[in-house]
């Protein structure tokens, strides 16, 4: 949000102050390139505001009182069995502990998972999405309840805080590496392997099972739903920024995402 402010403000000064209008100039195709990305993956960048707002919130309020609200807002077994539905949609709009690894998942989710709506399309995305979440907190809610039948597990489990949008992330980013191909389906196994998988092994909490089944959970709907209908070709976006804009000049191409015209390139007069 304040970013955008600066740029809206540093575009007012632009018009009467030669050198704001030059840097206007310059950084307008790469803010015309993030414009169209956001306009490309809706459901992702909705989703990131809201969690991101409720962080805000666990930063300004009392511990005790967010832990409070969390645990009560939990998809937790005492929840799910009082008020399925709620504890499901309540839990998905909560950062785990306090918020903390706010920029890591917003960082996920505006490159891994809006690349996986670009390609899904966001029907299908938020189908994906709803899997990792409800399947994956359901299984692991089977779990619990093995595990404190056999006596495996403190009653205490039962009342226990588990939220967070860790479920929905890996859910995207599994339907994101089924799309991978070459070195990055490489990187994104490995990178899923190390932070999904990795943790079942040595945390061995039943947190990071329930991240290994919600990925498992997404990774599975993903495939069906790429059965039904193919990946689709994302807006090529490339053609927003001047070097792309400038080569691709003669053929007459323009950017697919924002609608820009292949020779409008630069100028502070651009949607930003």
């Amino acid at each position: 949000m304040v970013l955008v402010v600066a740029w809206y403000a540093l575009r007012l000064l632009g018009r009467w102050w030669g050198p704001a209008e030059a840097v206007v100039g310059r950084v307008s195709p790469w803010t015309r390139w993030a414009h169209a990305w956001v306009l490309s993956a809706p459901a992702t960048f909705v989703y990131v505001a809201v969690f991101t707002a409720s962080t805000l919130v666990q930063f300004s309020a009392p511990p005790k009182l967010i832990e409070l609200l969390t645990t009560l807002q939990s998809s937790n077994l005492a929840n799910l069995h009082r008020a399925p539905l709620r504890a499901l949609l309540d839990s998905a709009l909560w950062v785990a502990d306090q918020g903390e690894g706010l920029l890591l998942y917003v960082s996920v989710f505006v490159s891994v998972v809006a690349w996986a709506e670009r390609r899904y399309g966001t029907p299908r995305i938020v189908v994906v999405g709803l899997a990792g979440h409800v399947l994956g907190s359901l299984l692991t809610v089977l779990v619990e309840m093995r595990a404190l039948e056999s006596g495996r597990a403190p009653v205490r489990l039962a009342v226990t805080t588990d939220v967070g949008v860790s479920y929905i992330m890996v859910a995207g980013c599994a339907a994101a590496v089924l799309l991978m191909r070459g070195r990055w389906l490489v990187a994104g196994v490995v990178l899923l392997g190390l932070g999904v998988v990795g943790p079942v092994f040595w945390s061995r909490t039943l947190w990071d099972l329930g991240h290994l089944l919600a990925t498992l959970c997404g990774l599975v709907v993903a495939w069906l739903v790429l059965r039904v209908a193919p990946a689709r070709r994302a807006p090529d976006l490339r053609p927003c920024l001047p070097e792309r804009a400038v080569r691709r000049g003669a053929e007459g191409a323009g950017c697919a995402g924002c609608g820009r015209a292949s020779g409008d390139v630069g100028g502070a007069g651009g949607r930003g």
